[in-house]
This record gives structure tokens, C-alpha cells and sequence, in this order.
């Protein structure tokens, strides 16, 4: 298999070796727990349906594990159903109980505008054209007119408080030293709630989640049953997490963003480049649209030639293009090329040059500021008589040019004002120069 591959476009087709696309969603790996599976088979199969999944706006940015519900919604879509996309507006102003504390909660205004980054984030990978066009819908619509005695005595009088202590992100908090507020026990009413708002404004009869969120998507099912005795499904998504047990969908302890402001496309290139083997055929199945066949020769393509890094290549670049478009991708690939191949770093465009850089040791230095010094500030070295002995042993380089003479100063003639310093053949640094 050639490594020069075509880039996926937004609307991918599914895989046609499968009659069902819920045999394709368990294939991947996507169901951990759901309602009735034979039911769901069956209601797959047929005509379309109108399914939705929530997001709530407890940060400006939906996250990799948001990215799994977003390709879930996109692979049913393009199999001729409906999506509904829920940005909570109510629930994002409450919060759902995390296991070990309360949530701090943000204002009104700070949720508001937050809705309005997450919808456009969702937007991006859905498609609002034809007869299985996707919808976007805002759970505040519906709960702001309700008055505190209405949603008593409409809805939370189908509960039992019985039921909802036995819910797994509520049992944890009871049993925690934090306890749990009214507030965030409450959750998964207002989630039932929408589910069943949904089913009365839509038809709506399918919830995708996390299975970290399952107590609240049977909430819903639950209510829709006793309120209009009808039977609808959920299907909770397994938790991702690596072969050696660290936590997925983090770099370095950050989180790796959807929002190219918060993590940019050469960040989350690099994250999926480092996926290990042993996690690597997992990814291809839920993070791309390749189909079967194409992830059987990879899985071969890890298994014989390892070293080629081939699938973790195909998936960066699948990832990177989904998320981030086309262009985003090329640019990293020709960055990490510059960087670390033979590529040339003068004709990348400044914005992706520094965010290539700012994921290696890098400084900010003034014009003229002398290489020995810019040695010692990133860190490639420990002192200037070391930075003055690795330039006298030729391993040090400004900008592809070998440093010759220890006088030699930094001018920051890359796009953008940087410079790359590297020692040796694979320990680099980035400098910032200020003014350049």
C-alpha cells in the first residue's frame, strides 16, 4: 500500500461491505451498551430515523471525546438518517455530576456565548442539505419557559428517587466526601427532558452518548416510556482509553482541542503520529472513515513493518483533514517535512511554522542575539562553553545552514519571524524573534 494517499472529504461514503450500517458501528468498536439490539438492527435498517446526541458548553470547545459522537452522527447520517445536534443552553448552565466534585458553574452570558462556539463547531460536520438534512436545536428553548412548578408537576413526577440514586454518576458523588448538590442530581431530568421534547417536536427515537453518560440517556428512554408509552433506544460509546492504561485524548496532560485556537492542526497532527501500535487499528475504525479492507492491510502494514509508521501516518493525516479541512493537513505534513525530513521551512506559511515550533523547546530572543546564547535558553545545552564545543564539533545548524562561527547571531529570516535551531540530527528548538 502506497503512502500517498488521497485526503477524505467531509461526506465520506460508509463502508459497502456492510448491509447495515449497525453492523458496521459495532465493527468499529462503537457500542458499548445500548437498548435492544436486535430493535436497533432492525430500525437502522429500514427508513430513516431522527437520532440525536448533546453537547454541552462547559468549555469553548468540544474535545476528542466529543469527535467520537460527531463521527457516529455523521456515519448514521450517511446512512440516510436524521440528526438532531443538541447544543445544551439549560444543561450547560447546570452541569452533569463529574465523579469526584461539584462543578464550578459559569454565568449565563459565559454558557451563551459558548453555545454559539459549540453549535458552529457541530455544524462543521454535519450535513444541512437534502431529504436527511441535519438540524441544530438548543435544550434552553424548552426549559427557559418552564416554570419551576410546571416542570415539577409535568416531569419530575415520573421519577423515582429510588431510580435516580442508583445511577452510576450519582452513586459516586453520594459516596464521595463531596456529596452531590440538588442542582447536579437534577441533571438527568433536564435530560430526559430533552429526549423527550425531542420525541414530541421530531420523531426523534434514537440517543447516542458516552457509556459514562448512560444513566442519563436511559433517563430519557425511561420518561418517553412512561409519558407516552412509546419504546425509543440509546446507544452509550465506549470510553477510549490506550492500550497501557494512560488516559486518552491528551498530550502532555493538555486536552487536544477541536478549536484550531486552542490546539492547533500541527498539535493534534503530531498526537495521532504518536498513537502506539497497539492502539493504532482501534483509531483507524472509530476516528476514520477507511473502510474495512483498507484497515485489515494497515493492521498487516503494523504487523510486518512496523517501523513505517504507516497507519499512524494515514491516521493523522484522516483525523487532521476532518477536523481541521484539506489545507490544514497538507500544511502540517509539509511543516513536520521541513522540520524533521528534507522539506524546506521558507515556503511554509508563518502560522503553521509556529505552531510547529511551539511544540519543541523554543525561547524568545531579541535580533542578533548570539546562537551560543539561544543554545543555552532552549535548552539544547546546559552552558555557553557546551553551546561553543558543539559548535567547534560542527553538530549545530541555524536555519538549515551549519553554525561555523561561535560569533554567529540569530536573525529570525523565517516566515513569521522564527528560527530553527537544531544540534545534532534530531534535537530542535524554535526561537521567536521579537521585532523580526
Amino acid at each position: 500500500m502506497s503512502e500517498t494517499v488521497a485526503v477524505s472529504a467531509l461526506a465520506p461514503a460508509n463502508d459497502p461491505s456492510f448491509e447495515n450500517v449497525w453492523d458496521e458501528i459495532v465493527w468499529r468498536g462503537l457500542v458499548h451498551v445500548s437498548t435492544d439490539q436486535e430493535a436497533l438492527r432492525a430500525l437502522l435498517a429500514g427508513g430513516p430515523i431522527t437520532y440525536y446526541c448533546g453537547f454541552d458548553p462547559t468549555a469553548p470547545s468540544l474535545h476528542l471525546g466529543n469527535l467520537v459522537q460527531l463521527l457516529l452522527l455523521r456515519r448514521l447520517q450517511l446512512a440516510g438518517h436524521k440528526p438532531l445536534g443538541l447544543v445544551g443552553g439549560s444543561t450547560g448552565l447546570i452541569g452533569d455530576p463529574r465523579p469526584t466534585a461539584e462543578r464550578t458553574l459559569n454565568t449565563k452570558d459565559t454558557v451563551a456565548e459558548w453555545v454559539g462556539y459549540l453549535r458552529a463547531q457541530v455544524e462543521r460536520f454535519l450535513s444541512f442539505e437534502g431529504d436527511n438534512a441535519a438540524r441544530m436545536v438548543n435544550n434552553l428553548d424548552w426549559t427557559a419557559p418552564l416554570s419551576a412548578i410546571d416542570f415539577l408537576r409535568e416531569i419530575g413526577k415520573h421519577y423515582r428517587v429510588g431510580t435516580m440514586l442508583k445511577k452510576d454518576a450519582v452513586s459516586a458523588r453520594l459516596n464521595s466526601e463531596a456529596g452531590i448538590s440538588y442542582t447536579e442530581f437534577s441533571y438527568q431530568i433536564l435530560q430526559g427532558l430533552d429526549y423527550l421534547e425531542l420525541y414530541r417536536q421530531y420523531d426523534c427515537v434514537l440517543q447516542t452518548g458516552g457509556s459514562d453518560q448512560w444513566g442519563n440517556l436511559t433517563s430519557g428512554t425511561d420518561l418517553i416510556h412512561r409519558v407516552e408509552g412509546a419504546s425509543v433506544h440509546a446507544i452509550g460509546t465506549p470510553l477510549i482509553t490506550n492500550s497501557d492504561g494512560t488516559k486518552f485524548g491528551k498530550s502532555e496532560g493538555n486536552a487536544i482541542w477541536l478549536d484550531a485556537a486552542m490546539c492547533s492542526p500541527y498539535r493534534m497532527y503530531q498526537f495521532w503520529l504518536s498513537t502506539a501500535d497497539a492502539d493504532v487499528v482501534d483509531r483507524l475504525k472509530i476516528f476514520t472513515f477507511l473502510t474495512r479492507a483498507e484497515i485489515e492491510e494497515y493492521a498487516a502494514l503494523v504487523a510486518s513493518e512496523p517501523f513505517r509508521r504507516a497507519a499512524q501516518k494515514r491516521l493523522a493525516l484522516e483525523v487532521t483533514t476532518f477536523v481541521h479541512g484539506a489545507d490544514a493537513a497538507e500544511a502540517v505534513i509539509a511543516a513536520s517535512e521541513a522540520l524533521f525530513g528534507s522539506g524546506d521551512p521558507t515556503v511554509l506559511d508563518a502560522q503553521t511554522l509556529r505552531s510547529a515550533l511551539e511544540e519543541l523547546p523554543h525561547a524568545e530572543v531579541a535580533p542578533g542575539t548570539p546562537v551560543v546564547q539561544a543554545l543555552v535558553d532552549t535548552g539544547l545545552v546546559a552552558s555557553l562553553s557546551e553551546a561553543r564545543r558543539a559548535i567547534a564539533q560542527g553538530g549545530v545548524s541555524l536555519d538549515g545552514a551549519k553554525v561555523e562561527d561561535e560569533a554567529a547571531t540569530v536573525a529570525g529570516t523565517l516566515p513569521g519571524g522564527v528560527s530553527v535551531l537544531r544540534r545534532g540530527k534530531k534535537t530542535l528548538a524554535g526561537l521567536f524573534v521579537t521585532g523580526a
